[in-house]
């Protein structure tokens, strides 16, 4: 049986990279990661249980600031948007539809991109 998501805790990572392939080939042979296709811009991080914890998108350029996208999960992705707003918080993207479920985008204060996702 698949773990529900925690509310409101660190649930999954996604890396940009510039050239899918590569970076596929690179993280199998250095980790053994296995992938999880879904068309040409993404891949799913899959771990030994099949769980995804993580994934790469592709990407004409590395993310601004750097780093990995951290994202969030939520029971309530709509109140969870109020609340990052009335926290002093930016949304960048609206909540969109993918494969999962629905997902938004937001800056906090200090101008770091998280996400958050729900399978609602």
């Amino acid at each position: 049986m698949t773990p529900q998501p925690i509310h409101h805790s660190l649930n999954y990572v996604e890396l940009t990279v510039t050239d899918l392939a590569a970076a596929k080939s690179f993280y199998t042979g250095a980790f053994g990661w296995r992938f999880v296709d879904y068309g040409p811009e993404y891949a799913g991080i899959a771990g030994d249980d099949g769980e995804e914890a993580g994934g790469l998108l592709l990407a004409s350029e590395a993310r601004p600031n750097g780093g990995p996208f951290v994202l969030l999960y939520s029971a309530d992705l709509d109140a969870t948007a109020d609340a990052v707003v009335s926290a002093g918080g930016t949304i960048l993207q609206e909540a969109y539809a993918f494969p999962g479920g629905r997902r938004f985008h937001f800056s906090d204060p200090s101008g770091n991109e998280l996400g958050v996702w729900s399978s609602q």
